[in-house]
């Protein structure tokens, strides 16, 4: 495969919209303690240039989850791989995710974290993808709406590669 890379996002740009993210977080939760809740493994990135410029205190946990079998399609019931350390109930959570695509995962995942009680359940994603959706996710932040065109860098991968490019990227062929 010859694969070339076309730059939807800069990493100037991603980084500009990252710092404006965490100013609106930081003052939409001013005065009170967050768990950020990193979504593994392409929310990594992301979650950690975020929660670096937050300017409130920030616990972070890790979740990785899965609504996939064998098969390409939802099985409708979200696979916990790996769950919160964090006691979330009574506490202000934020969930970091990569990108937003079908819907499928994170509406079951966002069901399952209701269930344990947090005080506020809000969801932060770098990208959005709404031609995708097949089930409605309310975005509480979110970095840029984008085409549905499969995308890699800044987590984002093919085939397990590119997720470490500073920049968000098209693989063409």
């Amino acid at each position: 495969m010859n694969e070339q890379i076309q730059v939807m996002i800069s990493e100037e740009e991603v980084k500009a919209r990252i710092t404006e993210l965490a100013e609106q977080i930081s003052k939409d939760f001013q005065g009170e303690e967050i768990i950020a809740v990193g979504i593994l493994r392409g929310g990594v990135y992301f979650c950690t240039e975020l929660t670096k410029r937050i300017a409130v205190p920030v616990i972070l946990d890790f979740m990785e989850a899965s609504s996939y079998g064998a098969g390409t399609e939802s099985s409708g019931q979200v696979n916990i791989t790996k769950d919160l350390i964090e006691d979330i109930a009574g506490k202000n959570v934020l969930i970091i995710e990569d990108i937003i695509d079908t819907g499928r995962t994170l509406s079951l995942l966002l069901e399952n974290l209701r269930a344990r009680g947090p005080k506020s359940l809000k969801l932060c994603a770098l990208l959005d993808k709404p031609e995708r959706r097949v089930v409605e996710v309310a975005v509480d932040y979110k970095g840029f709406v984008i085409p549905n065109k499969f995308v890699i860098g800044y987590g984002m991968d093919y085939d397990q590669k590119y997720r470490n490019l500073p920049y968000i990227g098209v693989l063409e062929e």
